[in-house]
């Protein structure tokens, strides 16, 4: 299967992930998120981030089965960082420079968007089996994970809501 238009969008509340091209949905799929609700704020505190992310790098190698990684913390994340103080305005600037001009395949531009106090290394990923939360990141089946891999490029939107 090809999709002209992937859209991602993963519902916490119904622990639902659905697949759409375009505006027409094409799968839905079980799926588990942080083991705490609300939006992610920090590192460590376990929540899913809530928003409109890119999928920014694609792991076949991920010792999650497979991963897609988002642009978590993306614009916004910074700019609330900035003001809530959890981010220096040098540590904003070099963020906000990475998210624009940064190649996320790099490791240390990777290390330098995620590993922030606003936390980072938000993935969709396989290994959910037996499992009823994650730190943060969208778990499904690694069967799942193997055809949603196939699906969607790197530049994939994905909406997560409560």
């Amino acid at each position: 299967m090809t999709l002209k238009q992937p859209y991602l969008r993963v519902m916490k509340s119904s622990r639902t992930l659905q697949v759409l091209d375009g505006g027409t949905l094409i799968k839905s799929y079980g799926c588990i998120t942080g083991s705490n609700s609300g939006d992610k704020q920090t590192e460590g505190d376990r929540k899913t981030p809530e928003g409109r992310f890119q999928i920014v790098f694609k792991n076949p190698h991920s010792k999650f089965h497979l991963s897609l990684g988002l642009d978590y913390p993306n614009r916004e994340d910074a700019d609330r960082g900035l003001a809530q103080g959890l981010l220096s305005t040098e540590l904003y600037n070099q963020l906000i420079h990475d998210l624009q001009h940064g190649d996320m395949a790099d490791e240390q531009v990777q290390n330098r968007v995620w590993k922030t106090p606003l936390g980072g290394e938000i993935f969709i990923h396989g290994c959910a089996e037996g499992r009823t939360g994650t730190a943060g990141c969208v778990a499904l089946t690694n069967p799942d994970i193997t055809e949603l891999y196939a699906l969607c490029p790197v530049g994939t939107i994905v909406e997560i809501s409560t």
